[in-house]
């Protein structure tokens, strides 16, 4: 019997982007899943639509209240980057402050919802700018954001990238550089298979060099983020490695490919049906 469960299992809500979230929610109990990994932005909910901080208090209770009441919990709380006006790296320092009170933020707002883990990625830097300026700078933001991080009792959680989406965190050394360079035991790391197979690498690899202790989350899914088993990853290897290093974390269903969009509760559906029958 798999030492992984179903109880390890969590849906990100961005695969339900054109959907309500209380469709998602329902989407989530009739799947049998528990966790919840709340993506930060519209139409489920965006802080920057609740500037001030007694209104997103208010709106993450109700929010919170609407989850309890089915029997979910939030596991990570996952703030948009990729898209809104936010950058780590960017050559303008006036963006970076934005971007590191913008996660301040997601801090507080993480521990409202009920989890202290709050998920970040490096995003670009302009492709146009030398890599290592950019790099230097992604550092210099992530110090300031884990320095926060410290205070508020909050651990990040940064995954790597693919090429097309980065030219800065893409592979297990990069992902040693910021933890190395960073140096703050706030910082820790989710495994993103798809973009780890991108790279050419191996999951037992992230636990050999990383330890264990320091990989809080693994993004599941197939070749391109498509439903489980519709791709050509070795996902039943995957979950083997996870149980030979005794992860007992969240994995955290990443099935986020516009094909699915129209219909993501049938791509979930067929996900937990495919862990069902390997779990």
């Amino acid at each position: 019997m798999s030492k992984i469960t179903m109880d390890n299992f969590a849906v990100m809500s961005v695969q339900y982007v054109h959907y309500s979230l209380e469709y998602y929610l329902d989407s989530m109990v009739k799947n049998g899943l528990k966790h919840v990994d709340l993506w930060g932005g519209i139409p489920h909910y965006c802080r920057l639509d609740y500037p001030f901080a007694e209104d997103a208090k208010q709106k993450i209770g109700s929010i919170r209240a609407m989850m309890e009441e089915r029997g979910l919990d939030v596991s990570v709380y996952t703030p948009e980057t990729l898209a809104y006006p936010y950058s780590f790296s960017h050559p303008e320092e006036e963006v970076r402050k934005r971007t590191v009170d913008y996660f301040s933020m997601a801090m507080d707002d993480a521990l409202l919802f009920g989890t202290n883990k709050v998920f970040l990625n490096s995003g670009c830097g302009l492709l146009d700018l030398p890599r290592e300026e950019s790099f230097a700078r992604l550092v210099d933001t992530y110090k300031k954001i884990a320095a926060i991080a410290e205070q508020k009792g909050i651990e990040l959680v940064l995954e790597q990238l693919q090429p097309y989406e980065s030219n800065l965190v893409l592979n297990l050394q990069d992902i040693k550089r910021v933890l190395d360079e960073v140096d703050s035991p706030a910082m820790y790391i989710c495994v993103d298979v798809v973009a780890m197979a991108v790279a050419g690498e191996e999951l037992k690899d992230y636990f050999e060099v990383l330890g264990r202790e320091r990989i809080k989350l693994i993004h599941f899914a197939d070749t391109c983020h498509y439903i489980l088993g519709d791709g050509e990853l070795p996902l039943k290897d995957y979950l083997k490695t996870l149980e030979e290093y005794d992860y007992d974390g969240i994995v955290d269903l990443e099935i986020n490919d516009s094909i699915y969009w129209d219909d993501p509760h049938e791509s979930i559906r067929k996900s937990v049906e495919w862990l069902k029958a390997e779990l």
